[in-house]
């Protein structure tokens, strides 16, 4: 069995005591594969050194985070276009907008987020995104620049059934999480009327931990948590959970 976690921190800083046995622990249980989402500049390095230290198992993206888009912003943008112009990425994320923390903000993201899915195009790449409490703002920018070269993944969904459904019209799947099992996290209600080949699985690790463990560090190997819910939800083998999420991350990232 082979579990492929989409999006995951695993150069946080809350790994610093226990990186490599926190891996360790997630590949001997079948989370064979591990694609890093970036967050600015100043996380570059440790992506690379994470990728040095487990090449087999890690697969980097590249871009901007809608919650580090700031005054600075077109220097940061500049960053990531060198980046996806020197060496190989699997994605352009984690990409977005982000009205959570600051509304403000709410134009720059929006041309930041433009710019970013043009470099994806323009290199073939899916996008990754990330969308908190800004679901119809995302909306308007796929709406804006929807064609057939827009895919990716619609990162931690935590949207309604109709807002999954409009996800997925965007060429998405939809990544999902520990989220699907809180008890008032409502994903589960309505999640198997979408076809298990349009979602895949990630943890998001640090944040977000499945039940039992939510409120805690979410480590690598909780997204276990995740698959077995999903696969009492599809009444399915944990395996089949698996293997179609993991078969489905290869048409996204291509690997």
């Amino acid at each position: 069995m082979i579990i492929t976690d989409t999006h995951t921190h695993l150069y946080s800083d809350a790994f610093d005591g226990d990186r490599q046995d926190a891996i360790q622990k997630a590949v001997d249980n079948g989370v064979k594969r591990f694609f890093i989402p970036a967050i600015d500049s100043e996380t570059t390095q440790s992506m690379y050194d994470l990728e040095k230290e487990f090449p087999e198992n890690i697969f980097l993206m590249m871009g901007l985070h809608p919650t580090h888009v700031k005054a600075n912003f077109e220097q940061e943008l500049k960053h990531v276009e060198e980046e996806l112009d020197r060496r190989k990425f699997y994605a352009v994320g984690e990409i977005g907008i982000d009205l959570y923390w600051d509304k403000s903000t709410l134009d720059i993201q929006k041309e930041a987020f433009k710019r970013q899915i043009q470099m994806a195009k323009d290199r073939n790449l899916p996008i990754v995104i990330h969308c908190r409490d800004a679901f119809e703002e995302i909306f308007e920018v796929l709406e804006e620049v929807k064609d057939d070269k827009l895919f990716g993944i619609f990162h931690c969904f935590t949207g309604n059934l109709e807002q999954a459904q409009k996800a997925l019209s965007f060429n998405m799947k939809l990544g999902i999480g520990g989220v699907v099992t809180f008890k008032n996290g409502g994903i589960d209600k309505f999640i198997t009327q979408i076809p298990l080949e349009d979602i895949v699985l990630e943890t998001d690790a640090p944040y977000l931990a499945p039940k039992p463990y939510r409120g805690k560090r979410n480590d690598p190997v909780y997204i276990l948590k995740v698959a077995e819910k999903l696969a009492d939800l599809y009444n399915l083998p944990i395996e089949k959970v698996a293997e179609v999420t993991t078969k489905n991350s290869k048409e996204i990232f291509g690997i």
